[in-house]
């Protein structure tokens, strides 16, 4: 999962920068509401965390923009306004939730990974398809009741597959779930991953879709 981070304090931004890497999260991180509106044009993310006070546009701002243009990734709002018109104004402009500054980080992860399951149109936070069963919250797998090992990379191919059956990505849209911006992007890295997942978790699990991308298919 590819993430947009909007956050002005270097001390705060680096310590959510790595606890989301460590996630294996990719991360793009922006200090000023003007970057952040130009990251959201040119790249498609599947979460934002957005600060509002950030300099040269409010975060509000570029919330408001996003939802202009119809994008409609989840949006975490993490600031230090915290009266209760300031709250409803954020989640009035198209936030999907709130957290307040400061926050406890695994309270924060826990709110990403409750966003991005909403997003991906479930509510159980273990799911299972075909056989394969996984645990965003613990990065465990399974098949047939059997734990498996993957990756950091091999899991963050395997997630956006699998939570949306029948849906095809690209080899392309599979790197942008795995590099952030200063990651060195190796050629076939996409299909070394999901050769290592057709090993581990059944040659059919994952299928190529001539001349397009990839699927997990719905059954």
């Amino acid at each position: 999962m590819r993430l947009l981070l909007l956050e002005d304090d270097v001390m705060i931004g680096e310590a959510v920068l790595d606890l989301l890497r460590a996630e294996n999260y990719a991360v793009d991180w922006v200090k000023d509401g003007d970057a952040a509106d130009t990251a959201l044009r040119m790249q498609q993310y599947d979460l934002v965390l957005l600060d509002l006070g950030v300099p040269r546009r409010d975060g509000l701002e570029v919330l408001r923009a996003l939802r202009a243009r119809k994008q409609r990734m989840p949006v975490l709002i993490a600031t230090a306004r915290d009266s209760v018109q300031q709250r409803i104004e954020g989640l009035d402009a198209g936030a999907d939730d709130y957290v307040l500054k400061p926050y406890d980080l695994d309270e924060l992860l826990a709110r990403i990974r409750a966003l991005l399951r909403r997003a991906s149109g479930r509510a159980e936070p273990v799911y299972e398809h075909l056989g394969v069963s996984i645990n965003p919250s613990t990065r465990e797998v399974a098949v047939g009741g059997q734990p498996v090992v993957l990756s950091a990379r091999e899991w963050a191919v395997l997630e956006p597959l699998i939570a949306r059956p029948g849906m095809v990505l690209s080899r392309a849209q599979l790197e942008e779930k795995l590099y952030g911006w200063k990651d060195e992007i190796s050629s076939n890295a996409v299909e070394v991953y999901v050769h290592g997942l057709r090993k581990k978790l059944g040659a059919d699990l994952i299928r190529n879709v001539r001349g397009v991308g990839y699927m997990v298919p719905k059954e």
